[in-house]
């Protein structure tokens, strides 16, 4: 992973620019890009912001591995100006005294406008780990913490919620209702499976919303990595049988070819993020998590498994 991160320091230029065109601090990363980090055509891309903590994630991953000064200080820079735009981004509700993501932004689960979409869960998630990573990094250097990271920290608005059920957006609270609301990406598993449990949603009510996703979800109209997402969701909330299904689910783009590729249709026979979400499903199921206590968390305690595993470290 390493070895393309130098990638990001090339394209900074271009990141600073989006960025004040904008009208925010620090770089603006881009989703879809040519090599030059132009983004691609596209009418959704431009308004997608989840990619946007990738490198404090990545730079994370790499002290994790070489916890030592010389780490912080290749990644310093990009993940405090990647931070410096997230901060700038929310906007502050000053009647509800609260930080808010939106408008103008299209969620991972991309059936929502742009123009009135506000405060959906995943990106919330991702924006409070990314700032509180960041502030760590700070603290690492021997630096002040960011008073303006920390005031979006500590007000960054939960995630909607609605009957109990976590909401697929704050402006969209008929998620549950709109039929095409249930298709494309659960991301709502995402903020309790890809990232680390935070203050913005209560583990009780995320199984709750686990369960109705689970029941009631358009699941032929997904994409190959919400199976390993909804693994490790599963993973994190203790709910290790959902995990095998989860992995194990009878879908046309849960589909795995004898030469290793997750398939997704007949114009698409190769879609990397299937392998990737795959991998690292299987990686948390062995080695767990931060904090995680239990012995191969993704695994039913049933005796039917024999795990053995190498190599592997808990995620974030």
């Amino acid at each position: 992973m390493e070895r393309s991160l130098g990638w990001y320091n090339t394209i900074e230029n271009s990141a600073k620019a989006t960025a004040q065109r904008q009208g925010f601090n620090g770089v603006r990363w881009p989703k879809m890009t040519d090599p030059s980090g132009m983004d691609s055509p596209s009418d959704i891309g431009a308004f997608l912001i989840w990619q946007q903590p990738h490198y404090i994630y990545m730079a994370e991953l790499s002290y994790r591995n070489s916890p030592n000064r010389e780490t912080l200080q290749n990644y310093a820079y990009l993940v405090f100006k990647t931070a410096d735009f997230m901060a700038s981004y929310t906007w502050h509700d000053t009647i509800n005294k609260r930080y808010i993501l939106g408008p103008a932004l299209i969620p991972a689960q991309e059936r929502f406008p742009a123009a009135t979409t506000i405060n959906p869960p995943f990106e919330l998630a991702y924006w409070y780990w990314g700032l509180k990573t960041a502030q760590q990094w700070r603290e690492r250097l021997g630096l002040e913490r960011n008073q303006e990271w920390d005031a979006v920290i500590e007000k960054l608005s939960p995630l909607p919620e609605k009957d109990g059920l976590y909401l697929a957006a704050e402006s969209a609270p008929d998620s549950y209702s709109d039929p095409e609301f249930m298709s494309d990406h659960p991301m709502v598993l995402g903020a309790a499976g890809i990232l680390p449990g935070c203050p913005l949603f209560e583990n009780s009510a995320m199984k709750k919303t686990f369960n109705y996703v689970w029941n009631h979800w358009n699941w032929s109209e997904t994409w190959g990595w919400d199976f390993p997402m909804t693994a490790m969701a599963a993973t994190r909330l203790g709910m290790p049988e959902k995990v095998i299904d989860a992995l194990l689910m009878d879908a046309e783009t849960n589909t795995w070819l004898p030469n290793g590729n997750n398939y997704q249709n007949s114009s698409l026979k190769i879609y990397l993020p299937g392998n990737g979400g795959l991998l690292t499903a299987i990686a948390m199921m062995c080695a767990g998590y931060d904090g995680c206590t239990v012995d191969l968390p993704g695994f039913p305690k049933d005796g039917s498994w024999n795990v053995k595993w190498e190599g592997l470290e808990k995620m974030p």
